[in-house]
């Protein structure tokens, strides 16, 4: 069993001195559909720096929690899995590059491909930063670069094989990190005998899964860079065709499946979608789909919770519209729930807050779109707007006592803003 020793937590407060390196959706896609090997392996040993920086800060805002938090069980239990990932990262050996081939990587370098101006990422805060990070990131150390006339040599390759198996073992052990993490947060409020979170737990759970979302994102697209499928319109994850149409088309197909079979409904409210013509654009279609579902459940629970499941042929339907600009794309979903009080806005970003009755929770649980429940885990809006921000976007809820709900999911077109790396 891995035990965090203070030797390797001594490495960890090194690494989490050093800043995070944000990448935006378009360096990502300047790889095209198969990078070559030397392009590959630069782009590796970018994050062979950079994902153990990122798992250093986790674990080290995770060990300076408050001890009534930071000693639950499950929270102890995710600081192992990050302190356990950085030591397999900062453990596996890098080749070692002969004189002639590190000036072939220097001399290509002084010539890169021309990268996107990136904008600011306008859902975070602007603000400066407390300590000297680096505002720019030079070139040769980011997680692009254009080497494509340089041979690879066997070590290279090795490594590159080996680094790709390292982290997608890291992704593997941290699929269960967003219910133990719940895990930990209901074992916190048993502890201190409370129905709510306060708002400096609030936050850091906030980063936390900005983080891991930013991880799995990084580790995802260098995986499939490598192993493919290589398909149409794909760079890794990304599709640069993006079907905002088929995507919506697909999660009011699992949203009414779930609500039908929750309920026990022969037939859910319709939902109308309102969609000129085919916009696309370069974006994730998972994590696109995962919002729309999530916000299409809320909709359908609240329309058949208000009206109740006798009333199936009669419910008021829900409306999907979808419409684009020069900068966003947005999507607003309309309901008849009977909506929100005002002062239950604010909580309905809270983690762990829900209207439902409160689901068990498994530690295999995978977030899975299909297979997801209905509600009851009140993490549904709050990684949903995390999913909107992590790509310059943002998630805003307007509700009318007595009337209904409507969701607004602004995605940036652009594609152009840096991760929000948030220290």
């Amino acid at each position: 069993m891995f035990k965090l020793t203070p030797q390797l937590y001594d490495k960890i407060k090194h690494f989490a001195r050093f800043p995070q390196t944000g990448v935006s959706l378009r360096q990502m896609v300047m790889f095209g559909q198969k990078p070559s090997p030397a392009t590959f392996f630069k782009a590796s040993q970018f994050l062979h720096e950079e994902l153990p920086i990122r798992l250093a800060h986790r674990v080290k805002e995770l060990d300076e929690l408050p001890r009534s938090l930071g000693d639950m069980p499950s929270i102890v239990k995710v600081k192992n899995w990050y302190a356990q990932s950085f030591q397999e990262l900062i453990e596996l050996p890098s080749p070692v590059l002969s004189t002639e081939l590190k000036s072939s990587f220097r001399n290509q370098t002084k010539s890169p491909k021309s990268f996107p101006q990136s904008t600011p990422n306008l859902a975070v805060p602007q603000v400066k930063p407390s300590k000297n990070y680096h505002q720019s990131v030079p070139i040769g150390h980011r997680y692009f670069n254009n080497y494509e006339n340089i041979e690879c040599t066997p070590p290279i390759l090795s490594y590159t094989e080996s680094f790709v198996k390292t982290i997608e073992g890291v992704k593997r052990r941290h699929d269960p990190v967003v219910t133990t993490m719940a895990q930990g947060i209901m074992e916190y409020k048993q502890h201190r005998k409370s129905s709510m979170i306060d708002a400096d737990v609030q936050q850091f759970l906030d980063r936390f899964y900005m983080s891991r979302i930013g991880i799995r994102m990084l580790i995802g697209q260098h995986s499939a860079l490598y192993r493919g499928p290589f398909m149409r319109n794909y760079v890794g994850v990304i599709c640069t065709r993006t079907n905002i149409k088929d995507i919506a088309q697909d999660a009011i197909a699992n949203a009414r499946f779930i609500c039908e079979d929750y309920y026990g409904l022969f037939k859910a409210p319709e939902v109308k979608m309102f969609c000129p013509g085919d916009i696309e654009f370069m974006y994730v279609p998972s994590h696109l789909n995962h919002m729309v579902f999530e916000l299409l459940k809320n909709s359908l629970r609240a329309v058949v919770e208000r009206f109740g499941p006798d009333y199936e042929d009669d419910y008021p339907p829900i409306k999907l519209v979808i419409a684009h600009g020069k900068e966003d794309i947005t999507i607003k979903i309309s309901d008849e729930g009977g909506g929100l009080p005002r002062s239950g806005i604010p909580v309905v970003w809270t983690y762990m807050y829900t209207t439902a009755q409160a689901q068990e929770l498994e530690p295999e649980f995978n977030k899975s779109e299909f297979k997801a429940p209905m509600a009851g885990f009140g993490y549904g809006l709050p990684i949903s707007r995390l999913y909107a921000r992590y790509f310059g976007g943002d998630l805003k809820l307007i509700s009318m006592e007595g009337y209904g709900t409507d969701a607004y999911l602004h995605l940036n077109r652009l594609s152009n803003s840096d991760e929000p790396l948030i220290m």
